[in-house]
């Protein structure tokens, strides 16, 4: 049986859609009927994603540490589609550092990409989501509600992100806007797999990870956050808005997977 077209007759501006995440959400919005506008930061990488992706897909490019970007990214959009129905604001930049090692350099650059980007995205989309009673869905991170060592600038910044997300639902849920934040776990994109590798661990590292790591088992893949993302872009998730989901293997603020009692007995 077909899967049901929920994005049909939508225009979807995704970030960061050029690799990873953010290229397959821009690719289950396709196949949900959506024409989507693919962003990124290299042109060649953006060619290449809309190439692959096919019929229905733009491309657009941008620096999102670059105050000017955010609105032009937009009027590109609506210059090619005519309207703007949703946006995903999934683009961010992960700087890894102690916290006594992060100047103040890098501690704006996360600030500018994470949060000033998709709020400033978000402004000048305001009028086309106005018109069409769209929505928002920002990709956040669990690291919002406190994060790892290595990445504080990052995990301030996602928090700023979530604080935002609820923010903007409760001023703009009156004019049919809608706001909607997923808090992402370990995700298995193709950019961290190259990354651990870097870090020393092995070949097929995550089949090899420990329970207390990814309690159910396995990593989530790009296409299973795609699929969520779908459905609150979706008139199917109407009325909800300012809705903070965590996407992680279960829910776990308060747990410690290591005190499991599966996982204390091995299974």
């Amino acid at each position: 049986m077909e899967h049901l077209k929920r994005l049909a007759g939508k225009v979807i501006l995704v970030t960061g859609a050029n690799s990873g995440i953010g290229r397959a959400i821009a690719k289950r919005c396709l196949e949900e009927g959506a024409k989507v506008a693919v962003h990124g930061l290299n042109q060649s990488e953006v060619d290449s994603a809309v190439e692959e992706l096919g019929p229905g897909a733009f491309g657009v490019t941008g620096d999102l540490a670059d105050s000017e970007s955010p609105s032009e990214i937009v009027e590109a959009t609506v210059a090619q589609f005519g309207r703007l129905d949703g946006v995903v604001n999934n683009a961010a930049v992960i700087i890894r550092g102690r916290f006594e090692d992060t100047d103040a350099e890098k501690f704006d650059q996360s600030m500018a990409v994470n949060v000033r980007a998709p709020f400033l995205i978000c402004q000048a989309a305001l009028p086309h989501l106005k018109a069409a009673k769209g929505c928002v869905v920002n990709i956040g991170s669990i690291n919002a509600h406190g994060g790892e060592a290595i990445l504080s600038a990052y995990s301030v910044s996602k928090g700023a992100l979530q604080t935002m997300s609820r923010n903007l639902a409760g001023i703009y849920s009156k004019q049919g806007i809608r706001f909607t934040h997923l808090n992402l776990g370990w995700v298995l994109s193709e950019t961290e797999y190259v990354r651990k590798m870097e870090d020393g661990l092995p070949e097929g590292w995550p089949e090899k990870l420990d329970k207390g790591v990814v309690p159910r088992g396995k990593m989530t893949e790009p296409s299973e956050v795609a699929k969520v993302v779908a459905l609150w872009l979706g008139d199917d998730s109407k009325p909800f808005s300012g809705t903070v989901l965590d996407l992680q293997q279960y829910p776990f603020l308060g747990q410690n997977p290591s005190k499991d009692e599966d996982y204390e007995m091995g299974k």
